[in-house]
This record gives structure tokens, sequence and C-alpha cells, in this order.
């Protein structure tokens, strides 16, 4: 089979078979950072055994194209000391995922916003149990901020009413 060369703008020949699969390689990535979670887009989540609204939001994230693992810690406070989740944001959970840590209900949209833009910082937080963020459905839905928290002081990066951006 013949060779097809292509010039690129320095005149050196690139080949084709190469150009095609680089192109393949970047319309993967924005698709990646443009759409939902890729499927199974793993997230490790640090719950007490005997939390409920924990599993709620778990099943929220599996059902948005998150595989989460859990694991139940007797203790949360060395796990949040961890992750470096400042005491004002403090929840009844915390995860990682993409390097990052979240901690409490945190909308999948603001976690898929958060590794496609990659911001610098340590994680995202919703702090207390907002009713009806993801895992506390239910009574009247308040809005909430989710916060952007590493060096320095937490910054807002959101605002959520249930799971859809306010």
């Amino acid at each position: 089979m013949k060779r097809q060369e292509v010039f690129h703008a320095s005149r050196q020949p690139v080949d084709a078979g190469r150009r095609r699969f680089v192109r393949g390689v970047a319309a993967a990535a924005m698709l990646a950072s443009a759409g939902p979670a890729q499927a199974g887009t793993p997230i490790t989540m640090w719950k007490n055994p005997n939390c409920g609204c924990c599993g709620e939001w778990v099943a929220y994230l599996q059902r948005n194209g998150f595989s989460a693992t859990v694991i139940e810690a007797a203790s949360m406070q060395p796990v949040k000391d961890h992750h470096g989740v400042p005491p004002e944001l403090h929840s009844c959970h915390t995860a990682q995922v993409g390097g990052y840590a979240i901690e409490g209900h945190v909308p999948a949209g603001a976690i898929r916003r958060l590794l496609a833009q990659r911001p610098a910082g340590r994680g995202l937080a919703v702090p207390g149990m907002p009713i009806g963020s993801p895992g506390m459905e239910g009574g009247s839905p308040e809005v909430y901020t989710v916060w952007l928290f590493g060096d320095g002081a937490p910054r807002p990066f959101a605002r959520y009413l249930g799971d859809a951006p306010a």
C-alpha cells in the first residue's frame, strides 16, 4: 500500500494516518469535556454507615454517569482533614473524583463543570444538607451555593435549586 503524504505548513511531511488519529483524539476530548460525565466516571465516597441521605446521593450520581465506590467510615473527621475540607464547609459525606474533593450534596452538573474546567482549588462543597439538593429531595427546595475551596477563602462556584443551576 502506498503511503499518502500530507505536508504541514513547515513543509515537513505528515503521515495521513497519524493526522486522522490526532483529529480523532481531539474530537473525543472535546466531546468528553462538553457533555455529561463519561459512563462510569469513577468517584469514591466516604460516609458514616448510619447516614441514609449519602446513599441517595450515590444513587443520584450513578443515574448521572458516575461509577461510585462507597467506603464506610465510623469517623469522618480524618477523611475531611485528609482532603483539606475547611470546617465551615463540612457536610455528611466526602468524595474524591479526578483529583478533587467533593464535600456534601454537590450536584452532578457542578462536578462535570469542575472536571471540564479544572480550576485551581482542592474541591467543591455544599455545606450542611440543603433541602432539595441531590440526596435531600423532599419538602420545599431551597437555593444553595456550591463553593470552590482550596488556598485562601472559599469562593462561590455555582448556585443551584435542586440539581439545576439557579
